[in-house]
C-alpha cells in the first residue's frame, strides 16, 4: 500500500507516526513551506516534517497544489491512498481523483459538526462535553465528504483546546490505522453527511482573546479553554496586557461588568470580576511582561487591583 501523507503541525504527527509504524509504504510527505521566525529570521520546520527527515522520507512542501508540475509529481508517485490530516491546503479536483482508494481526511470532531479549521477551538466554545474523531473520503467540499467511521471523546470540566487536541490526535490516528485496511478490503459503506445538521468553525485571530466583560461568566470561562493555548484570553491592567489563564465561573449575582472584588479568603476563591451575567472567579493570571501567578499571588502584589474597572486602559 503507497501512502502519500499530507500534514503540517503537531495534532499531525501521531497519525503520520502510526502509518511509519505499520506495513503501509509512506512515499512522500507533505507539508506547508518553512516559515521564518525569531529575530534571526531563522528557518521554523514543521513538526510533521522533522519527523519526516528523522525517517528519511521524502518531503514535499509545494506553495500550491493547483500547479500542473504538482498534479503531475502526484500522479509519478502513483498512491494507492491519500491520508490528509491538518495540512493546510485545499486538493484541487484532480488531485483527489488521483488515488486507486481516493483522499482520506481525518478530522477531529464529530461530522458534520464543527467542519473547518478550528473543531476543537469550536465544541469546547459550544459548551458541548463530548467530541470526537472521523475519517471521511474527500470531495471537493470543506469537510463535506462521507464519513468512513467515527470515535467519540469526552470533553474534560477542565479541557482547554491544548489538552483536547493532544488526546484527539491520538484517537484520530488510531483510528486511522483501524480504517484503512477495512477501507482497502471494502469492508466500510460510506455514509453521507446530514447537511442539515452541519456547523462551522473559523480561523481564530490574536483578537479573539479580548475578554469583554458584559458576557455572562460561564461564556468567558469557555473561551480562557477554548483559547489556551492560543490565543489566550486577556483583558488590561495598567495599560498592560493581563492575561487570564484559568478562571472558573460562579453564581448569578449582578453588578457592573469588569468590577474587580475579593470573594473571599480561601487560596483559590480570592478575587472575581464580575460581568453581565455572573462572577468569573479568576484562579491563575499573567501580568505581560511577566510570570505567570496565582491571582491570589497578583493581588498580594497589586493591592489596588481590587476595586477597580477592567479593562483598565491606563487612564486612571
Amino acid at each position: 500500500m503507497r501512502i502519500v501523507f499530507m500534514g503540517t503541525p503537531q495534532f499531525a504527527v501521531p497519525s503520520l507516526e502510526h502509518l511509519i509504524n505499520s506495513e503501509y509504504q509512506v512515499v512522500a510527505v507533505y507539508t506547508r513551506p518553512d516559515k521564518r521566525s525569531g529575530r534571526g529570521q531563522g528557518l521554523l520546520l514543521s513538526p510533521v516534517k522533522e519527523l519526516a527527515l528523522e525517517h528519511n522520507l521524502t518531503v514535499c512542501q509545494p506553495s500550491s497544489l493547483k500547479l500542473p508540475a504538482e498534479i503531475d509529481k502526484m500522479r509519478d508517485l502513483s498512491p494507492d491512498v491519500i491520508v490528509v490530516v491538518a495540512f493546510g491546503q485545499i486538493l484541487p479536483p484532480e488531485m483527489l481523483a488521483i488515488p486507486t482508494y481516493g483522499c482520506l481526511n481525518v478530522h477531529p470532531s464529530l461530522l458534520p459538526l464543527h467542519r473547518g479549521p478550528s473543531p476543537t477551538v469550536s465544541a469546547i466554545l459550544s459548551g458541548e462535553t463530548v467530541t470526537g474523531a472521523s475519517v471521511m473520503l474527500m470531495d471537493r467540499g470543506v469537510d463535506s465528504g462521507p464519513v468512513l467511521s467515527q470515535k467519540e471523546e469526552a470533553i474534560l470540566f477542565g479541557d482547554t483546546a491544548a489538552s483536547l487536541e493532544s488526546r484527539l490526535s491520538v484517537l484520530c490516528a488510531q483510528l486511522l490505522i483501524e480504517v484503512l485496511p477495512r477501507w482497502v478490503a471494502g469492508d466500510i459503506t460510506p455514509s453521507p453527511q446530514d447537511e442539515g445538521k452541519a456547523t462551522y468553525s473559523h480561523l481564530i485571530s490574536k483578537g479573539d482573546g479580548n475578554i469583554d466583560w458584559t458576557l455572562p461568566a460561564v461564556r468567558l470561562w469557555l473561551k480562557i479553554r477554548a483559547f489556551q493555548p492560543w490565543p489566550g484570553c486577556y483583558t488590561r491592567w495598567r495599560g498592560r496586557r493581563l492575561k487570564v489563564l484559568e478562571a472558573i465561573p460562579v453564581g448569578v449575582k449582578k453588578g457592573e461588568p469588569g468590577r474587580v472584588m475579593l470573594l473571599g479568603d480561601t487560596e483559590e476563591d480570592t478575587v472575581g470580576v464580575q460581568t453581565g451575567k455572573g462572577i468569573l472567579v479568576l484562579r491563575r493570571v499573567q501580568l505581560e511582561g511577566k510570570r505567570s501567578m496565582s491571582a491570589a499571588g497578583f493581588i498580594r502584589g497589586q493591592h489596588d487591583f481590587v476595586g477597580i474597572l477592567l479593562p483598565d486602559n491606563g487612564d486612571n
